[in-house]
């Protein structure tokens, strides 16, 4: 590793942290530190109804009690919305975002209707009903003051970048395949903007050198690809760990009921033979 490495943890505030976060926390913190680098907490508050100042408080004591310190104040990215809103700007400029009116009913009637409903990762791809409306007709809808959200169309960006790859430390150079995601919403009016479009901007800006972060989000890192592309950003190395996972082999997650750190310190856990552990976890 040439330069010196920054790397980021991004925790939504939405809740407490459990085991997981702790451990993804952890890779990112040990991998810039053991070369010398500088490691970041970033605060992805985007959603204005889920996320709560008191899950940014409850973040910042979890990875204090861990013994994780940051080396830069705190990004939020609720305080960065013009920066999203500037590269969707571009992005439309460009032709290569257009307006989906479509409601989640409508969308899932379209998917239920079609009888090969293409699939990606995630579940159904958008059907591409708002895709091609006449420029008229979206002015028109627009103005009107009609919901909307800013859909990328995928297959006119890719065509635009070209071949794109990265590099991942576990699964080596990746060739990006977007197209299997589907036209992603980069923003809608309720959120401003997107994970795919606020991360990917932010680690530019950031000057983030390493991204390292769960396999979980592996699928997402093809659309990223796009977008740095299509931005002109930077394209870091990535690391997808493995996911913690309990002695049924299930995933340890919020969702799923893992425990978290607040209440591991209720219940007189002792933060270094903890961090111990899920460093060891973390070990081929």
């Amino acid at each position: 590793m040439s330069e010196m490495p920054i790397s980021r943890f991004a925790p939504s505030p939405t809740g407490r942290l459990h085991l997981g976060h702790g451990f993804s926390a952890l890779c990112a913190h040990d991998l810039a530190r053991s070369a010398g680098g500088r490691f970041l907490l970033r605060i992805e508050d985007i959603d204005p109804i889920r996320c709560r100042p008191e899950h940014v408080a409850g973040i910042i004591e979890d990875l204090a009690w861990l013994g994780i310190g940051w080396d830069e104040p705190p990004l939020f990215q609720s305080q960065r919305l013009p920066l999203y809103a500037d590269a969707l700007g571009r992005l439309k400029a460009a032709g290569l975002v257009y307006p989906c009116f479509c409601t989640r009913a409508r969308i899932a009637a379209e998917i239920a209707a079609s009888a090969a409903a293409p699939h990606g990762p995630d579940g159904p791809l958008y059907p591409g009903i708002c895709r091609d409306l006449p420029d008229e007709e979206r002015a028109v809808r627009i103005a009107a003051g009609e919901a909307h959200a800013w859909r990328l169309d995928v297959a006119k960006a890719a065509a635009l970048a070209g071949p794109l790859s990265w590099h991942d430390a576990r699964a080596g150079e990746v060739a990006a395949t977007p197209h299997a995601h589907g036209d992603v919403v980069l923003a809608r009016k309720d959120a401003p903007t997107s994970y795919h479009l606020a991360v990917t901007v932010d680690d530019a800006a950031q000057g983030v050198t390493d991204v390292v972060r769960g396999e979980d989000l592996f699928a997402a890192t093809h659309v990223h690809r796009l977008l740095q592309a299509l931005l002109a950003l930077p394209v870091p190395r990535y690391h997808h760990h493995a996911l913690l996972a309990d002695e049924k082999g299930e995933r340890l997650a919020k969702r799923a009921g893992s425990p978290t750190l607040a209440s591991m310190r209720a219940e007189g856990a002792d933060p270094v033979e903890l961090v111990a552990r899920l460093r060891a976890a973390g070990r081929p």
